[in-house]
């Protein structure tokens, strides 16, 4: 399930160029508390693994870059995703019962709210990312000091590692293993400039935009469609729509 939300205001508003952490928290909190609280702190979980089974877009509209911020001029537009109907559902109707909501520090409303079902999934997709798919390890340096590594699309881990991370939220939010462990990725339009480097309090993340094909489970294909490809999907990463 997805909502479509489209924002308007009065005059142009202004976010950080880096606003992920801003959209992350607006959606937090517009969840009732148990609700947001159970999520943030719990989640899902897998072993030692918590996830938060949601993703966001990016902002859609016209952005124009001005120093550090967006100039975002309305109407303007994000996607939100989740498994979790009760989630979405609950995030939906908040907002609705709010004439004028606070994005940062910019008074907006919420000028329509689209609820959109998951389309029939079969065993392959072309998808386009509307937000960065991150996927990375956790490395050790000769000195013992952890280090993280991104892989990108080219990169044989890429897809191995896209495939353990959905089998795991599927065991997560489903307490089962999927009907099978098909799970395959290929970039079938990425350019140098969909490498994305986004900061997240503090902390430099990075993924890749572009056009890629899905191959695999079906429930596995859905489930990252709806919860989100990779990792960090929560801080908004790993969104697509599919093409065809």
């Amino acid at each position: 399930m997805r909502l479509l939300i489209t924002f308007s205001a009065v005059e142009p508003i202004f976010l950080p160029v880096h606003y992920n952490n801003i959209v992350q928290g607006f959606i937090y909190n517009f969840l009732d508390k148990i609700l947001a609280n159970q999520l943030h702190d719990g989640g899902f979980i897998y072993k030692k693994r918590k996830f938060k089974l949601f993703t966001f877009s990016r902002i859609f509209g016209k952005l124009r870059k001005d120093g550090d911020k967006f100039k975002i001029f309305p109407p303007f537009k994000l996607f939100i995703s989740s498994p979790y109907t009760e989630m979405l559902q609950n995030l939906a109707l908040n907002l609705m019962k709010n004439s004028e909501v606070r994005l940062d520090s910019n008074t907006v409303w919420v000028e329509s709210l689209q609820v959109l079902s998951t389309p029939q999934i079969g065993k392959e997709l072309v998808i386009k990312m509307l937000s960065p798919v991150t996927v990375y390890s956790t490395l050790y340096r000769p000195d013992g000091k952890k280090k993280t590594y991104y892989y990108n699309p080219s990169e044989k881990e890429f897809s191995e590692i896209l495939k353990q991370n959905i089998i795991k939220k599927y065991f997560a939010f489903y307490e089962k293993m999927p009907p099978s462990e098909e799970f395959f990725i290929e970039p079938i339009k990425v350019r140098s400039k969909d490498e994305k480097i986004v900061l997240y309090k503090g902390f430099v993340i990075k993924g890749w935009m572009g056009v890629y094909r899905l191959r695999g489970e079906p429930e596995l294909l859905k489930l990252a469609y709806e919860a989100g490809l990779g990792g960090k999907n929560s801080q908004g990463f790993g969104m697509f729509e599919i093409l065809k």
